[in-house]
């Protein structure tokens, strides 16, 4: 199948200039998760922008760890090197760990949008299988996971509750039939920071065997599109079951394929040196029909 990955560079330039005078961010220094922000109030959440080096895509997910660190995730891919036709994460190149994420709202093809947080990139799936010398045809095309660690300061911005859906519930270890409906948020660039536009249902085609549970090919109603990569989707129950990775030319055009996060999540627990990785459950309700 050919694909192509999701990252929107259409505010590069103008992110870099946004973004120049910053300062970096203390990532480092642990910090106890007591209470999140509020859903109402909080500035960081998934489907927040990231910005890496110009390109942007969407957050997943919030994940936490044993010492109290807080991460959000989205693809890889979005701290890549390569072209936007380079799907073979065990080969193509990286930003390294500690590159700066910064985290907007607002953000357009002409503006880079207002600075919210900022964070270091922690773990990258690309990365990590490419010192473990991984070489499965599936985990190299669909292993498309990237944590970043939200510096200490901006941690109470965060609620980890999917925006309009709710949720996470948990984690889907099943995947999925053909005809089962999803349920993503997608905050692409493109679409100039428009929140009507990013929730969005889609329906699965059913798994494929060839790809062992690594990825979920579907539609949705308004197709994935650069800067929407990397948002998470959820199953009928509000489970999180992958993460946006690509969208397919042929043989189902305009389709989009999203990793498998049981799989990619477990990889990251073996492999990324993170203890006590785990996904954080949103504080609200999923709701197929808010």
């Amino acid at each position: 199948m050919s694909v192509r990955r999701l990252v929107s560079m259409s505010a590069a330039l103008v992110a870099a200039l946004t973004f120049a005078g910053a300062a970096p961010a203390d990532a480092g220094k642990p910090h106890r998760v007591d209470r999140w922000a509020s859903a109402a109030k909080a500035t960081v959440h998934p489907g927040t922008m990231m910005y890496t080096k110009g390109a942007q895509c969407t957050a997943n997910f919030v994940y936490t760890d044993r010492t109290g660190h807080v991460y959000v995730g989205y693809a890889a891919h979005c701290a890549g090197k390569g072209e936007a036709t380079d799907t073979d994460g065990c080969s193509t190149t990286s930003l390294p760990l500690g590159t700066k994420v910064v985290f907007t709202e607002g953000g357009s093809l002409v503006d880079g949008g207002t600075r919210l947080a900022t964070g270091r990139l922690a773990y990258s799936s690309w990365l990590t299988m490419g010192k473990l010398g991984t070489t499965g045809a599936n985990a190299c095309a669909y292993n498309d996971l990237a944590l970043v660690r939200v510096a200490a300061d901006d941690v109470e911005k965060i609620n980890p509750s999917v925006p309009f859906w709710g949720g996470p519930t948990g984690i889907d270890t099943d995947g999925t039939a053909a005809g089962d409906e999803v349920y993503t948020y997608g905050n692409s660039s493109i679409r100039g920071g428009t929140e009507q536009l990013s929730p969005h249902t889609g329906t699965s085609l059913g798994d494929n065997a060839a790809d062992g549970g690594w990825s979920h090919p579907l539609y949705t109603a308004s197709p994935g599109i650069p800067g929407d990569s990397g948002s998470g989707f959820m199953t009928a129950d509000g489970s999180a079951i992958g993460v946006l990775s690509t969208l397919g030319l042929a043989p189902l055009p305009a389709s989009n394929n999203i990793g498998d996060l049981a799989k990619e999540l477990t990889f990251a627990q073996h492999h990324s040196g993170i203890t006590g990785l785990q996904l954080t459950k949103g504080t609200e309700p999923f709701a197929a029909l808010p």
